[in-house]
């Protein structure tokens, strides 16, 4: 098996399935000060978390290490695996606005060290800038995934499975 570092220049696992697309999803569980580190761009009215689709090739476990990597500048371990989301929903980018998407995420808890500060608060994904905030669990700010509102309050040692289909608005557990 290559190493992660050799994947880079894999294609996304993001891939046409009829009239949508299935996307393979990672995401980072930053969390400092009751805070999690978020994403956002110009387009979307919503933050998300560190992270990004697998490139094909890689695990998940190697594709979080690099979404961190690649977002913060930061190399971060993983504590654990915390929770795995099914998802549908319309796509809102630009290139795919309206189409449907089907969504495997995983999202891993990190290790942050107390000293832990990305690099740099903005970084480049593709043709879009992209922003780092720390955003308060319960503040204002609307993010994704939802359920991280009332499940990063308590911390499970247990995996849990979401799912959430934004088709007809829907979400259980």
């Amino acid at each position: 098996m290559e190493s992660y570092e050799k994947t880079n220049h894999q294609p996304d696992m993001c891939v046409p399935c009829g009239d949508g697309f299935i996307n393979l999803r990672v995401g980072a569980i930053i969390m400092k000060d009751d805070k999690i580190l978020m994403a956002g761009n110009g387009w979307a009215s919503y933050a998300y978390t560190v992270g990004g689709r697998l490139k094909f090739g890689e695990t998940a476990r190697e594709a979080v290490i690099r979404e961190v990597k690649e977002e913060t500048g930061r190399e971060l371990e993983i504590d654990r695996l915390g929770f795995i989301h099914e998802c549908y929903f319309p796509g809102d980018s630009p290139s795919k606005k309206g189409k449907i998407f089907y969504e495997i995420g995983f999202y891993f808890y990190m290790k942050v060290p107390e000293d832990f500060e990305p690099v740099s608060m903005r970084f480049q994904e593709g043709e879009q800038e992209e922003k780092l905030n720390w955003v308060p669990i319960d503040g204002e700010v609307k993010y994704y995934p939802e359920f991280f509102r009332r499940e990063l309050k308590q911390p499970s040692e247990t995996v849990k499975h979401f799912v959430t289909d934004e088709r007809i608005n829907h979400e259980s557990d």
